[in-house]
């Protein structure tokens, strides 16, 4: 267990990283992890700048305003789990950090020395990297083919991230960066100025043909979604068992790295656990307090369950809908890691749900209660609306998925359950 007690919460704003806050763990709930509390604070300097209007300094999380004050947490700020190494990146940074076992008592060692690169605009700063010597980087074959130089060096540079999924059994993934050569590099080798764009790659979750499935259908099924009308990024690129997806919280242009906030919406709501059942409802409301033109985030919101429900993607955790903070405004990111997820082998059951008066049967919401739910948050002429139209739209999924290059099996197992999906909702919209 590291010796420090303060974790130093930097922000990269105006081109720069800036030191905004700290976060001190009381010593009698250290060994806890992160279901131990502690007390946030913002720098002085950065306080006061924010609040003398002197700059336009953001929060560092939607619920942690910039004040003098500080915010005494009986957990960890949710924001904090947004950056922690989890899954295979926790495995790899517990390999590296001499650890043979795991636990609670790792989170603090894990903080200080695995988040010095997340996605978003926060890092720790003692985990911040020293600049990575000059390196060649990767051709595409070798990412692809998993060298094992490759491996090792992002590794090495701390570039494995999360799994696919919130549970147990998941895969890497990897940030990487690609220079101006066309040449990949682990994300954060290289200077800001050497960056042409940046990437996630990750592997399937296992190594059953269910779980290759699942990867292959990944970037057909964000066609899909596009096709829906939904948030949707850069084309996705699948070979050989390796998934290119462009990031969205960066932008390289002119020599400048743009990083943008991101805050999941677990954080969003304050939901400082993992692994909990989501509910979509507290999502719903952190999205209306949160977002900038909320009403039709919200929309998207319910609507991206309308998909999920029908294309049979469980994994709807909260970690896997972010929102992006970005010059000034708020908004649902891009749709990602969406997927037949019902193939897994693992068995995945729907991560998050509607409270069960509006959900009776998992997997089946009752639309029209979820209308009248959510009619402060939303306009529910628009929604109603939206299950008109989603409910034909639906119907033809199947048509559609064909279309987008879906494989056959993967279609034939939701196409009863679009055909569900699609009377529920002009059920609702009749109402």
């Amino acid at each position: 267990m590291s010796a420090k007690r303060k974790a130093t919460i930097e922000i990269f704003i105006n081109g720069r990283w800036r030191l905004a806050a700290e976060f001190e763990p009381y010593a009698k709930s250290l060994g806890l992890g992160y279901q131990g509390g502690g007390i946030l604070e913002y720098e002085f300097e950065y306080a006061f700048s924010a609040l003398s209007e002197n700059e336009l300094l953001p929060n560092i999380a939607f619920n942690y305003p910039v004040t003098f004050g500080g915010f005494d947490t009986p957990r960890w700020p949710a924001f904090l789990l947004d950056i922690i190494p989890t899954g295979a990146g926790r495995r790899v940074w517990l390999k590296r950090m001499g650890r043979r076992g795991d636990g609670p008592e790792a989170d603090w060692s894990l903080l200080l020395q695995g988040a010095g690169n997340p996605p978003g605009n926060l890092r720790i700063a003692e985990a911040a990297m020293a600049p990575a010597p000059p390196h060649d980087g990767f051709t595409r074959e070798e990412i692809i083919d998993k060298n094992a130089d490759f491996i090792e060096y992002a590794e090495e540079r701390g570039a494995v991230m999360a799994g696919a999924t919130d549970v147990q059994g998941d895969a890497p993934k990897y940030l990487l960066e690609r220079d101006h050569r066309g040449r990949w590099h682990p994300s954060g080798s290289l200077p800001d100025a050497e960056v042409a764009d940046c990437w996630l790659v990750k592997f399937p979750r296992g190594k059953k043909e269910k779980d290759r499935t699942v990867l292959r259908n990944e970037a057909p099924y964000l066609e899909v979604a596009r096709m829906f009308g939904l948030k949707v990024g850069r084309s996705l690129e699948f070979c050989d068992d390796s998934l290119f997806i462009p990031r969205f919280d960066r932008e390289a242009h002119s020599g400048i790295l743009e990083r943008h906030g991101l805050e999941t919406v677990c954080s969003a709501a304050e939901v400082a656990e993992f692994g909990k059942q989501g509910n979509h409802l507290v999502f719903c409301e952190a999205i209306a307090d949160s977002c900038t033109d909320y009403k039709d985030d919200v929309l998207e919101y319910v609507r991206r369950d309308i998909l999920n429900c029908a294309l049979r993607n469980t994994d709807n955790h909260g970690r896997n809908t972010a929102i992006l903070k970005r010059r000034g405004t708020a908004s649902l990111s891009p749709v990602y890691d969406f997927a037949p997820m019902f193939l897994d082998p693992e068995g995945i059951p729907r991560a998050s749900r509607w409270p069960v008066e509006l959900e009776p049967a998992i997997g089946r919401p009752d639309w029209a209660a979820i209308e009248e739910a959510l009619s402060d948050m939303c306009d529910t002429f628009a929604l109603r609306e939206a299950f008109a139209q989603d409910a034909e739209t639906v119907r033809r999924l199947p048509e559609l998925m064909e279309g987008c290059g879906v494989e056959g099996e993967v279609i034939e197992g939701v196409a009863r359950r679009c055909e569900e999906i699609a009377e529920d909702l002009a059920k609702a919209a009749r109402r």
